[in-house]
């Protein structure tokens, strides 16, 4: 119903000299959609309150209400063009008016945890691209033609949502940090299997979907009033550094169904973590980190064991958050089993002593696009030292891509064996005694001669090579363009 609609409006994103890529349609349709939401949430608040007989009290001012400035109607419902505002007075007014006023929100917001400070946050974090008045009406009426006022409609607003993160994952590298393969996602959280009540985290939420996710699979556990409202407040934490990022994850959770998403925007690591409290833990955490990124001197000074590598300080955090026997799944590039330097032996012996490593899952190469490393997937309980650790290589018998990717049922053996640790052609058990203590090594290969590498064909590597170009051209096209 909604498809034509999002097309339509990245057509239009496309034209406009603001908007250069897949992340600027995704954020700019982000900021029109979550306050085409807001409008209809208090439109609804506000008809439920007129039948208890009581007055709603609205967060927006009038003027900077969805029907005021964007789409005000005639008595017949229909777009009224001499209200409507255009061209430059309507950039003029999201830019020195709309913006201001709905960041301002953050300062006169009760608390981090409302709807009103999310409002501010997001308005502070991102502006508006789109260059051209026309343009930006053009889209405005498209969105107005959404409507958010049925769980049909969210949930394919929701589905229509991910396609568009899933596309600015596929644009390069930049995107892909925003991307987790939902199949991952979802034989994460079924291993886990997290229950209502339990707190689930995400110190590196990207653009959410690890908490939108666990939502999915714990709704329809949800069998009284009671369940839905821990389901909405206090089940569902992250915390994502960049700004983009952010924004999406409010959004996609949003259109998932959770109204004041938990979700703050700060730096995970900027935290000591010899201060983390018992009330600061989580029972469940699922995570990809970033990896490969470096980070300062001050932000490793937060952490016992010093590297500059991302994951590996993440890593730490995770292990230091989760609550006595807490269950954490978390991806991390395969070097990490193997890494000889202090950082990387160090941080196995912790996992390995303070946690029960049970399943490491070992991923095809290609299952992250445009990520060219090889990813591992750790899963453990806290509380209790590993005495075996059970592996399973998968193999989905293909060659992963953009064409191909990963799926639901390339992980069912895995969900299914796990549940008895069962040995076969892709898993193996190791008991951590014969474990070599000097370097803690845990790049066991696979007894079964599984471990073979699956060469890329000619064409494959051609196709890569002729991608990377294109990219490359696309950068050096955009550098031009600001330059001229």
């Amino acid at each position: 119903m909604f498809e034509q609609v999002f097309k339509n409006i990245d057509d239009i994103l496309h034209k406009d000299a603001g908007c250069t890529s897949e992340l600027d349609y995704t954020e700019q349709s982000s900021w029109l959609l979550f306050l085409k939401y807001l409008d209809a949430l208090e439109q609804d608040k506000s008809t439920e309150a007129e039948l208890e007989g009581k007055r709603y009290s609205f967060i927006l001012a009038e003027a900077f209400r969805w029907d005021t400035w964007a789409a005000p109607k005639t008595a017949d419902g229909k777009l009224d063009h001499n209200a409507a505002m255009t061209g430059d007075d309507l950039r003029d007014f999201v830019n020195g008016k709309l913006f201001p006023y709905l960041a301002g929100f953050k300062q006169r917001a009760s608390g981090p945890n409302t709807i009103e400070y999310k409002i501010g946050e997001v308005f502070s974090e991102i502006k508006n691209k789109v260059q051209s008045g026309y343009n930006l009406r053009d889209v405005i009426d498209l969105v107005d033609e959404l409507r958010f006022r049925s769980q049909t409609e969210k949930h394919e607003l929701s589905h229509l949502y991910e396609a568009k993160i899933r596309n600015m994952g596929n644009a390069g590298r930049n995107g892909g940090e925003y991307y987790t393969p939902r199949p991952l996602i979802r034989a994460m959280i079924k291993v886990l299997d997290p229950k209502i009540g339990e707190r689930i985290y995400d110190g590196a939420c990207g653009s959410a979907g690890f908490l939108c996710e666990a939502f999915d699979y714990l709704l329809p556990k949800a069998n009284k009033a009671d369940d839905l409202k821990t389901l909405q407040t206090r089940t569902f934490y992250g915390k994502e550094k960049k700004s983009l990022a952010y924004v999406i994850a409010i959004m996609n959770m949003i259109l998932h169904g959770i109204e004041a998403p938990n979700v703050i925007h700060a730096n995970t690591l900027a935290d000591n973590i010899s201060d983390i409290q018992d009330r600061d833990r989580y029972d469940v955490i699922l995570a990809n980190p970033p990896f490969g990124g470096k980070e300062r001197k001050e932000v490793q000074q937060n952490f016992p064991i010093k590297t500059g590598e991302t994951a590996f300080l993440f890593l730490q955090h995770f292990i230091k958050t989760l609550r006595a026997g807490g269950r954490a799944a978390i991806v991390i590039k395969n070097t990490f089993l193997s890494n000889t330097d202090n950082a990387s032996t160090s941080i196995r012996k912790l996992l390995l002593e303070s946690c029960n490593l049970h399943t490491v899952l070992d991923m095809p190469g290609g299952t992250f696009q445009g990520a060219g490393v090889k990813t591992v997937v750790l899963f453990f309980e806290k509380g209790a030292p590993t005495r075996k650790v059970w592996f399973y290589q998968l193999n989905p018998g293909r060659n992963m891509g953009k064409t191909n990717p990963l799926n639901d049922d390339d992980l069912r053996d895995f969900i299914e064996r796990h549940k008895t640790f069962a040995d076969s052609a892709q898993s193996w058990s190791v008991d951590v005694v014969g474990i070599d203590t000097a370097t803690y090594d845990l790049s066991a290969k696979n007894p079964n001669g599984g471990d073979e590498v699956t060469l890329r064909t000619p064409q494959d590597i051609l196709d890569e090579i002729a991608a990377l170009d294109a990219e490359s051209a696309d950068v050096l096209a955009t550098i031009r363009g600001l330059v001229a």
